[in-house]
């Protein structure tokens, strides 16, 4: 009997853990840039494209360039009111309010302790969280009184991503997936299991393995993969529950049936 219910176990797990979250194709259209960062509630569209940063609303585009500080590496419009800009080659940050009109700006290289900085997400308030390469820590740094309010002890791995928002900074290395508070506490560590990047939403996690990915619900330590159709994913991000893919030239949209 015992070696029944053995074989039961053996052939019903898989199953279970074969679980995906469905999606439903909503439409695609032709867009044309380099790096597509949001799409916000208002169907705002931020976006880089020849290393200049796009605002494109319903009625027009308004843009920033900044052609002394190089190539722009990443960008971050979780707060529409301060996006940050990050320009890597020149180790600095730029901050813009919702008009695109910059109201800040951090030169790392200038500060009285120099950082190196590597990868840059939005904190709360007047901070960010930046990891410096030198010494292999995560800080949250508040660029207006030029302070680290925290910082992790060194990672011991690669750095493959940084994503936030107000509560929780979640950093990605080729060994694991760490989550920390706005107090620069660590909330959990876990393993990564070949994960390359990763986006946010309300909380949860989207996260990348090959040409796959992988839905880590708030509070959840197990990532559930996600069904879409036989296309590159060059580029993804989540927008409430609607999922975008950008890859040639196409962006494609797709409800995610996570309830």
């Amino acid at each position: 009997m015992k070696h029944i219910i053995h074989l039961f176990l053996l052939f019903t797990l898989p199953i279970f853990a074969q679980k995906t979250i469905e999606t439903s194709f909503i439409k695609k259209i032709g867009f044309n840039a380099d790096t597509i960062i949001t799409i916000d509630n208002f169907e705002t569209t931020y976006y880089i494209s020849n290393n200049v940063f796009n605002k494109k609303g319903i009625a027009k585009t308004i843009t920033y360039n900044n052609l002394q500080l190089g190539d722009l590496n990443s960008a971050n419009a979780f707060n529409s009111l301060k996006i940050n800009l990050f320009y890597k080659d020149f180790n600095t940050v730029i901050i813009l309010d919702n008009r695109l009109a910059e109201i800040f700006k951090i030169d790392f290289n200038t500060l009285t302790e120099y950082k190196s900085v590597s990868h840059v997400s939005t904190g709360h308030d007047n901070t960010l969280w930046i990891f410096n390469q030198d010494f292999q820590k995560l800080e949250l740094f508040d660029y207006k009184s030029q302070t680290t309010r925290a910082q992790t002890v060194p990672i011991q791995s690669n750095i493959l991503d940084l994503k936030s928002n107000y509560n929780y900074c979640w950093l990605l290395t080729e060994d694991y997936l760490y989550i920390y508070n706005y107090f620069g506490s660590l909330v959990k560590k876990l393993k990564n299991i070949g994960y390359t990047s990763l986006m946010e939403s309300n909380g949860n996690i989207i996260l990348k393995k090959e040409n796959t990915l992988f839905y880590l619900k708030k509070n959840s330590d197990t990532s559930i993969p996600i069904k879409t159709p036989n296309l590159l994913i060059d580029q993804f991000f989540v927008t409430n529950e609607t999922l975008y893919i950008y890859s040639n030239k196409t962006l494609q949209q797709f409800h995610l049936k996570i309830n």
